[in-house]
């Protein structure tokens, strides 16, 4: 009993230290990468007419980032593998930064594609390299909390981004450019920054942090799913490619498939849609924008927690996004007002808590050595959201000129995921008994 304590003790303060010292500042990557990622649906509100694009071609250029986001997840994550942590990191910070500031520079729909996908080829692998990364550092009982730090990054970037952005775009700035140009170059400057603190601080592995003690350094690689393989000397690519014939690995692929699905088509819509039924400025959609966002990050580290002591994953993923999808057509049948939006901070809030708890449920399913390769995939299909979604919702939206199908779309995807988590959870229930039994 006591040993029992001392070792709860003993996690407790090591779980602390890396929450500060690693994966709070891991958040600032994906926070960063996400507002590089998404500024352009606020960029949209003036760049558009001065590019002269339609929603169809702004769709595009919103969603080829992810053509070049796919092709890059398993190269960046090799890259990952064999130089470590700290150099790929700035190297890709670097990247998305210096191509995030040249859209300043634009002057027409193909050279927006190219830097769009540029980004996306350097941002590629963050995702899938910092869950591994972590994945490294948290034992299964904290996964779903340590990993909803920096995922919830993601909508709190969403929460500063959007005011930002719309201040950004209706202020007037020291070059005397165009809002839209300015925005790209006052927020594609920060991750330039980052890439040079990435080499200077990360450590690669639980072995190089100083800021633990060697006991400590010793306890992360004893209890740390996956280290006992990493401490038998077997090789990282053993078993890699098995998670390709997981039925359950493809489960949870199309289940982030409909997750980013969600989260994309509220991302780089939302800006023109709160501003196309209120009339207002850039700065005030900004806010308005914003409110949805707030609530997703407090939802999303809340549901993280009750997963965690719950140990349930599965409708802790599958409610939240139903009830999203629910409230962001409802949102549209009440249209501008209170009602419509405090469904519309519901349905967002709902949508976007479902990301860190979701994380946790492939780490439970599949082995070690092939977690690498399967969360690689997990985000290639996930992509697929991204580059497609952003796109037809323009057709939609332009065919129809109106966004009730495009939002009727979400809707769809929503209950496609609900369906597809409660699919997961049945499948599991062997091994969810097992673990009672022990």
């Amino acid at each position: 009993m006591g040993a029992a304590i001392e070792d709860d003790s003993l996690a407790a303060a090591i779980g602390r230290k890396i929450l500060w010292r690693l994966v709070a500042p891991t958040a600032l990557f994906v926070l960063m990468g996400s507002i590089d990622r998404t500024n352009i649906g606020f960029a949209a509100l003036q760049m558009n007419k001065a590019l002269g694009l339609s929603g169809t071609q702004y769709g595009w250029g919103a969603g080829v980032l992810f053509v070049g986001y796919m092709v890059a997840k398993y190269p960046s994550v090799l890259l990952y593998e064999r130089i470590g942590v700290r150099r790929w990191l700035a190297a890709i910070s670097f990247v998305w930064g210096a191509s995030a500031c040249l859209l300043a520079t634009i002057s027409n729909g193909w050279q927006l594609y190219a830097l769009r996908m540029v980004i996306g080829f350097a941002e590629g692998g963050l995702s899938s390299g910092l869950m591994i990364y972590l994945s490294n550092w948290a034992i299964e009982r904290h996964k779903a909390s340590i990993l909803a730090v920096p995922i919830m990054a993601q909508s709190i970037a969403q929460v500063i981004g959007a005011p930002i952005s719309g201040i950004l775009l209706d202020s007037a700035n020291p070059f005397g450019i165009e809002g839209w140009r300015f925005l790209f170059l006052a927020e594609g400057l920060p991750s330039l920054a980052l890439a040079v603190f990435a080499l200077a601080y990360y450590p690669d592995a639980p072995a190089e942090a100083r800021w633990l003690s060697t006991g400590e350094r010793r306890w992360v690689a004893d209890n740390v799913r996956g280290a006992p393989l990493r401490a038998r000397g077997e090789r990282a690519g053993a078993g890699r490619w098995d998670a390709l014939k997981n039925p359950l690995g493809w489960t949870c692929a199309l289940i982030w498939l409909c997750i980013l699905a969600g989260n994309y088509g509220i991302i780089f819509w939302l800006p023109q849609i709160v501003k196309g039924l209120a009339g207002l400025t850039a700065s005030q959609t900004g806010w308005v924008v914003s409110l949805p966002w707030a609530g997703s990050a407090i939802g999303l580290y809340l549901n993280a927690r009750h997963s965690d002591r719950t140990q349930e994953r599965y409708l802790h993923v599958g409610v939240p996004a139903l009830v999203g999808g629910s409230g962001l057509l409802l949102a549209y049948a009440l249209g501008p007002g209170l009602p419509g939006l405090i469904a519309l901070v519901v349905g967002g809030a709902c949508t976007g808590c479902t990301v860190a708890t979701f994380w946790a449920i492939p780490m439970r399913l599949l082995p070690p050595g092939s977690l690498s390769m399967g969360i690689v995939m997990i985000n290639v299909v996930g992509s697929l959201a991204g580059a497609t979604v952003p796109a037809l919702m323009g057709y939609l939206t332009e065919r129809s000129g109106s966004f009730f199908p495009a939002t009727l779309l979400l809707f769809a995807i929503s209950v496609a995921c609900a369906g597809l988590c409660l699919v997961a959870r049945l499948a599991d229930r062997p091994r969810q008994a097992l673990s009672l039994a022990e």
